[in-house]
């Protein structure tokens, strides 16, 4: 199941489901003392607020009616006392609440991070990287700025409006019945709006991803945009869906503005009653003025809160749309884990046994295999076997697009086959761990991932307990020490975001040692070589001759000079193999292989010449 997939299933028959809600629970329980300490002080601002009115009526019938100041001062302390408990309360509860909130986003995006780490290489080939930051950044972010501080409105409107209720109920009930006979049209339409503006908030949501996702793509590609003059197209799209953002949002906004208003006016219209009616009582002398006084400043007192809960509300109902987001993340499996008794056995990737992982020779069998990708609707391997004795190297060739990586990907487990067994060292491989495999597999890409950091730091990757002078001798090994030593600062200098202060063929040596530091017992090099000069090439084959020894290996080659001394060379086509052999194997079968092979032969003399 994707995580569209989940979306829906979590949206449907549902638009304030409490279910949705609760997936929120276990990150609040770590701070639940302190939501109820947010709860209580705000029930004792409340009653702060409650007893300002009191205290004025006191003050009419006590001091203004009468005349006389004999008193006053202990009635002065008393308020005052009134006044700093809510400042003391309010201090305190700004602070907790500033807590929950960070806490609970960095708990939220903590969580994130780690389930991210744990999906399938699929989910990244198919998701853009705006998407996930919007889920990880934007969303949790709403989710612990409502919890911290729209929960607590909440709470101190109802107990405001709840209190103030008892207190002109026990003053005068007649008057109470003229304001709580808008609170049930207040509800109706709570649950009117709720709906659509939830349904609003959802599209916002997804489009505030994409606007994410173009951000993104147009920094990171900004070079690319340069090269092709593609600007205005970009910036065309961009148009388009921040166009769709304002036309969404307004259409949320005017839900707002229509419903908040409504809440004000019922609200403003109960307050009316109220003056009127016990303006008729102080003239028939029903009551007296101080309760007129008491109840008048509830009556216009309760206006703000009402709205306050009503406008808190409609927030509180907008954010279910990011807790369904960050919870359909979250909830996403990956296609490929490994089962409860592997994970008893040899932990996981955060809690890893190694004591009981077994030594790695790199023996791999494909044992009749067969293979569809989980997009896809016809296999690209069927009934495939092939046995790869340790050390052994193996090149994969085709064309671009032919579906050389497939085997490599399973060979690695970051697909399984479809039908089949693939053992490595006799042994199926997933009765063993995921991360006992890829602790012992050493990938160089075509093009390269470098972290933020100093070339040591990512060289040190490979094997974060190395010390410098292995680091020194891996980069040595494949021939990067003597362009490091040539930066200002040498290992210590710093290779920019994503390697961005390299070249690429600097970055490819950097990731060959940081490989070659890890020390693996099975190598991968995706066209690794591809982005070097035919000098440094020279250099690096020779490395990967010594590096490879006693080795199993796979070569994804584009060049097929570099792949005569391979022990066996697989022809891909179409996604399915379809030779197999040694180079003179091949050559002497005059197939495919031989045909690309004279190809690209002829082309690098052709070069050879031109270049004379």
């Amino acid at each position: 199941m994707n995580i569209e997939q989940i979306e829906q299933q979590n949206l449907k028959g549902r638009f304030s489901s409490l279910k949705i809600w609760a997936k929120l629970l276990p990150f609040l329980k770590p701070y639940s003392k302190t939501m109820v300490v947010i709860v209580v002080l705000m029930l004792v601002g409340a009653a702060c607020d409650i007893a300002y009115p009191l205290l004025s009526g006191y003050a009419v019938d006590q001091f203004v009616t009468p005349a006389t100041s004999e008193g006053v001062t202990w009635f002065a302390l008393g308020y005052f006392a009134v006044v700093f408990l809510q400042m003391l309360s309010t201090m305190i509860f700004a602070r907790a609440a500033l807590k929950v909130e960070m806490y609970l986003g960095r708990d939220l995006k903590k969580k994130l991070f780690i389930h991210l780490q744990t999906l399938s290489f699929s989910y990244y080939n198919t998701t853009p990287v705006g998407t996930i930051m919007a889920r990880v950044m934007s969303d949790t972010n709403k989710i612990g700025t409502v919890f911290a501080w729209s929960l607590v409105d909440i709470f101190w409107s109802a107990a405001y409006v709840l209190g103030s209720m008892v207190v002109m109920l026990t003053i005068n009930w007649q008057l109470a019945l003229l304001v709580i006979v808008v609170v049930p049209f207040i509800a109706l339409l709570t649950l009117y709006f709720q709906k659509r503006i939830l349904k609003i908030n959802r599209q916002v949501r997804r489009i505030n991803a994409e606007i994410t996702r173009h951000y993104n793509e147009g920094i990171s590609g900004a070079k690319t945009s340069k090269t092709l003059v593609i600007e205005d197209k970009n910036t065309a799209a961009f148009q388009e869906v921040t166009h769709r953002m304002k036309e969404t949002t307004v259409r949320g906004v005017l839900l707002n503005a229509v419903y908040v208003p409504i809440i004000g006016f019922l609200t403003a219209l109960a307050v009316a009653f109220v003056i009127t009616g016990g303006g008729n009582m102080v003239l028939w002398g029903t009551i007296g003025i101080g309760e007129l006084t008491v109840f008048t400043s509830f009556a216009l007192g309760i206006a703000d809160p009402v709205q306050t809960l009503a406008r808190t509300i409609s927030n509180f109902i907008a954010t279910q749309a990011n807790i369904e987001r960050v919870s359909a993340l979250l909830e996403l499996e990956p296609q490929i884990t490994d089962t409860p008794e592997v994970i008893e056995k040899y932990g996981t990737s955060f809690d890893p046994k190694r004591e009981n992982w077994e030594p790695l020779t790199g023996h791999i069998t494909f044992d009749d295999i067969s293979f569809r990708y989980p997009d896809g609707t016809e296999n690209v391997l069927e009934h495939f076997s092939l046995d790869v004795p340790a050390g052994t190297t193996v090149a994969i060739v085709g064309e671009t697009g032919a579906g050389k990586s497939t085997l490599v990907n399973l060979a690695c487990r970051f697909f399984e086959p479809t039908a089949g067994r693939i053992l490595i060292d006799g042994k199926d491989y997933r009765e063993r761990s995921m991360l006992w495999l890829h602790s012992n597999i050493g990938y160089v890409l075509q093009t390269p991932h470098l972290f933020s950091g100093s070339v040591k730091e990512n060289i040190r990757y490979g094997r974060l307990d190395a010390t410098d002078e292995e680091v020194v001798a891996a980069a040595k090994m494949v021939n990067a020490h003597d362009f490091i030593t040539h930066m200002e600062h040498g290992y210590d200098s710093d290779v920019g975001e994503g390697g961005g202060q390299l070249s690429t063929g600097e970055k490819q040596l950097i990731s060959f040692a940081r490989a070659v530091l890890a020390n693996p017992r099975i190598f991968v090099l995706d066209e690794a070589t591809s982005s070097i000069d035919t000098k440094t090439e020279a250099l690096i084959q020779e490395a990967i001759s010594t590096m490879l020894t006693g080795r199993t290996s796979f070569l994804i080659a584009h060049r097929l000079s570099t792949i005569r001394k391979a022990d066996m060379i697989l022809v891909v086509r179409g996604g399915k193999i379809i030779e197999q052999g040694t180079h003179q194997q091949l050559m002497e079968q005059g197939g495919y292989y031989a045909e690309l092979y004279n190809k690209q032969f002829e082309t690098e003399a052709a070069e050879t010449v031109l270049n004379q």
